[in-house]
């Protein structure tokens, strides 16, 4: 158990040991962990620490204040990135959601299947990268009629009129 003089003389070693690179060297290899960490939180820890190893270049400030500084930016940056930053990430495509992407979407026809069972469709947006796509129908529908995809098979599309 520490002793009151051992947790002071720690406070002091701390003071005189601890340097501006130290807390770069943190930043960076936080930073660098963020790519085997999913979550993108460590960045965020790991750039407070590099403010503030960049601060303790600047300023002369003593280890305690040092902590609390980077905690306080820590949070900050990380409520400022759940926040503000991540809502506007979103990724707002159906890209890499496969199959569930196309379920119950509304397309146009632009081919007829008229004779056939296939035709041609066009989305409004593209899915999965492609706005026309093949499709196939049971019933007969006419260029200009909105479909609706309930399966796939294979890289066509089955759909049913709306």
């Amino acid at each position: 158990m520490l002793k009151k003089g051992d947790a002071a003389n720690m406070l002091e070693w701390l003071n005189t040991h601890i340097a501006y690179w130290h807390w770069l060297v943190l930043g960076l290899l936080l930073v660098t962990a963020e790519i085997f960490v999913s979550g993108f939180v460590l960045f965020w820890f790991g750039l407070a620490a590099l403010l503030i190893g960049v601060l303790t270049l600047a300023v002369d400030m003593p280890f305690t204040l040092q902590l609390i500084l980077w905690a306080f930016a820590s949070v900050a940056f990380l409520v400022i990135w759940v926040k503000s930053i991540k809502p506007r990430w979103k990724d707002r495509s159906l890209s890499g959601m496969g199959a569930e992407a196309l379920m119950g979407q509304v397309g146009l026809v632009l081919e007829s299947n008229a004779g056939r069972n296939r035709g041609r469709l066009k989305f409004p947006a593209p899915i999965l990268g492609e706005e026309e796509w093949l499709f196939i129908c049971t019933e007969e529908v006419a260029i200009g009629d909105r479909v609706k995809v309930t399966d796939i098979s294979g890289n066509s599309l089955i759909v049913t009129r709306t």
